[in-house]
């Protein structure tokens, strides 16, 4: 019988995580199941408890659930604790464990496209996909890191956990940045942030942590109308995915020629 993984979200339709983990077990000769869970927001934990109950061997976890499955584990690794939300959980020695990949697959593809060291860096969203990378880019020192949310008390939480960083409302948000990165939900739901131009430099990077398969993203297109570079988040996705997959089966897949392979299949 095949190990089962999955990956638990709303919405779910979109991911791509069961394709990459397939590539993944097919480069590593690991035989597994990979599907994708569409879990309605009051009954996450015991869809969690259920799965593995199941015989379920391991679950990623994405919007908007990264705060809860990071409240329900009993063994944090340091990530997910600075992080406060976790995308990864397993059983072990009967115990429910979770880790924050989310940082290092951001890292690892932002660098192909920047180095962020004296780097001033607006991020927009306060939620479980922010959390995931504030402390990553701290370390990697940027000179700045901006936080903007529509929510005033979710940012007051953010600041509380990360005293380094800076918050700003939308409607406040001033000065230039090299790069933006946005956290939120708004590409998910097709919808734009409403961003004044006058944030941007003519080398800003607009970096997306949500993909289209189809198109452009909103805030991609959106950087490219202000004819400025933007990146989606299929690259992270990839990369955070191969950080897993290591935790679960002790083996570091080649992220990189999975990107390429979604990349030419888009």
């Amino acid at each position: 019988m095949r190990n089962r993984f999955a990956v638990m979200g709303n919405p779910i339709a979109h991911s791509l995580s069961p394709f990459i983990h397939q590539q993944f077990a097919e480069q590593t000769g690991i035989a597994l199941s990979y599907e994708k869970i569409l879990v309605p927001e009051d009954d996450f934990e015991a869809q969690v408890t259920h799965f593995f109950v199941q015989g379920g061997k391991g679950l990623n976890i994405t919007l908007p659930f990264k705060q809860r499955a990071f409240a329900m584990a009993a063994v944090l690794r340091p990530r997910a604790m600075q992080a406060k939300a976790v995308n990864t959980l397993w059983m072990q020695d009967g115990q429910l464990h979770a880790d924050n990949t989310d940082g290092i697959g951001f890292i690892r593809d932002l660098s192909h496209y920047l180095n962020l060291a004296e780097k001033h860096v607006l991020l927009l969203g306060a939620g479980g996909a922010a959390r995931g990378i504030i402390t990553p880019l701290l370390e990697a020192g940027v000179a700045e890191l901006v936080i903007a949310n529509r929510s005033e008390e979710n940012a007051k939480r953010l600041k509380a956990d990360f005293a380094q960083i800076k918050c700003s409302s939308f409607s406040e948000l001033a000065g230039h940045f090299d790069l933006i990165i946005n956290a939120t939900s708004a590409s998910i739901a097709e919808e734009k942030l409403g961003l004044a131009p006058s944030l941007l430099k003519p080398t800003t990077l607009c970096y997306d942590l949500a993909y289209n398969r189809q198109a452009p993203t909103p805030f991609v297109e959106w950087a490219h109308e202000q004819r400025t570079a933007g990146a989606d988040g299929l690259g992270m996705l990839v990369e955070q995915a191969a950080e897993a997959f290591l935790i679960w089966h002790g083996v570091k897949p080649d992220a990189r020629a999975v990107l390429q392979e979604l990349r030419k299949n888009i």
